[in-house]
């Protein structure tokens, strides 16, 4: 049961095309160190409507479903206060974020967020037993790590801190690759890397960023790689509120939405949207084949918005002090105004003053700054690490023109708020 589980996942990678053509160590990777020797007896499974348990012992059927779901499906392994807060992430995110991060055989590699340990598991069978460390900021997560960790035979350092702050000093690593997501990737970890070496972190709501340092270790530079779904670092400070809270049934105001919700859902607007109102996040789901689609706007303090489609008639309602849907209109129409840049095309350029994104090839060219409201409201975000869904794009910039996005009509499961709604993902 548990193993034929295992091979529908590898499998479905297969058929779906997930494997990277110029990192086939993953895949061998994958095959010999399987999740769910990384999995605890109990993990949570989303019913609808809350998360309950499923316990090895009792439905062992169920529980190697969940620990072996689709490629695009995390397994979630932790729940605080009913929501997620540690997984092992979707193989397919895990499969993009390796082949960007590009470790080779020999190289020391820094984990930032150990989870269940099958990454830091994944990455010493690459590059060799004892080269890599990894950081958790959850002790009793740690201590479950190592011993599955060693008990599936790898060599693996865990330490527990911060890994936004308590970085391991000696000799900087070949690469640094972050499993939970940052609003601003700290300069340590471009300190803790050495020139030429890469760092790899999934950034803000809906992407993950692979970033060269520079010869000079001055400064570092790269373009987003896929869309992705992660929660932020814990060292953030407080959680937003989840939507069902802010909303407290409320039925709202009335609202203007001037544009298709169904392409709302593409994922070049929604990071587009992400780097315009970075405070806001947004979810999106169809139901039917009509053209019906739901999407719900947060900003985690206070303002909601709901947008409805049925056909070509589109609803709107609000929340709070600001109109997320006005806000949401607005930035779309900035994206637009700069050309609708596909989210391959957006990078991050770090020096130690300063973070910034860009568009195209010059990481010095014209900037992109969030809309005057965000930047008088900085974003609140909550803790725990769960990848949820990604599917890779070229690592080099020269290679980025032919893959821009076009829809494929590709599902995956996103949770949000309180609980997982669904996106179609686009390449």
């Amino acid at each position: 049961m548990l193993e034929e589980r295992r091979l529908r996942l590898l499998s479905a990678m297969t058929a779906g095309g997930l494997w990277p053509a110029d990192s086939p160590w993953v895949r061998q990777a994958m095959e010999a160190v399987p999740r769910d020797r990384f999995a605890p007896d109990a993990v949570h499974v989303w019913t609808g409507e809350r998360y309950e348990v499923v316990r090895r012992a009792e439905t062992p059927e169920a529980w190697a479903a969940a620990v072996h779901p689709d490629p695009y499906a995390s397994t979630v392994t932790q729940v605080t206060d009913s929501m997620p807060t540690s997984s092992i992430s979707c193989a397919a995110i895990v499969a993009t974020m390796l082949d960007a991060l590009a470790p080779e055989p020999g190289h020391r590699v820094l984990e930032l967020g150990t989870g269940s340990g099958w990454n830091a598991a994944l990455l010493a069978q690459r590059t060799g037993q004892g080269h890599v460390t990894s950081i958790e900021i959850d002790a009793e997560l740690a201590a479950h790590a190592r011993r599955r960790i060693e008990a599936a035979g790898h060599r693996v350092r865990i330490t527990t801190g911060d890994g936004d702050a308590e970085l391991p000093e000696g000799k900087a690593f070949d690469r640094v690759i972050s499993t939970y997501a940052v609003d601003h990737v700290p300069w340590a970890w471009v300190e803790r890397t050495r020139p030429g070496g890469r760092i790899v972190t999934p950034w803000g709501h809906t992407g993950c960023v692979a970033l060269t340092v520079a010869d000079d270790g001055t400064s570092a530079t790269g373009w987003m790689q896929a869309p992705a779904r992660f929660m932020p670092t814990r060292h953030a400070g407080r959680p937003p509120a989840p939507f069902e809270r802010l909303r407290d049934g409320d039925g709202g105001l009335p609202a203007q939405f001037p544009r298709n919700v169904e392409k709302l859902a593409h994922p070049d607007v929604l990071f587009a949207l992400r780097v315009l109102l970075p405070d806001v996040q947004i979810d999106t789901r169809a139901a039917g084949n009509d053209g019906q689609m739901t999407a719900w706007l947060s900003d985690g303090r206070s303002s909601w918005a709901v947008l409805q489609q049925a056909g070509t008639a589109v609803t709107a309602h609000r929340g709070g002090e600001r109109n997320l849907a006005d806000e949401a209109d607005r930035a779309w129409t900035v994206w637009e105004e700069r050309g609708s840049p596909g989210m391959y095309d957006f990078g991050l350029h770090l020096t130690p003053d300063a973070h910034h994104v860009f568009t195209g090839d010059d990481p010095h060219g014209p900037r992109w700054q969030p809309l005057a409201h965000a930047l008088q409201h900085p974003p609140h975000t909550s803790g725990g690490r769960t990848a949820q869904a990604g599917h890779r794009s070229p690592l080099r910039r020269s290679a980025r023109s032919s893959a821009q996005s076009t829809p494929t009509g590709r599902t995956v499961t996103i949770p949000t708020f309180s609980s997982p709604l669904r996106l179609a993902l686009s390449s």
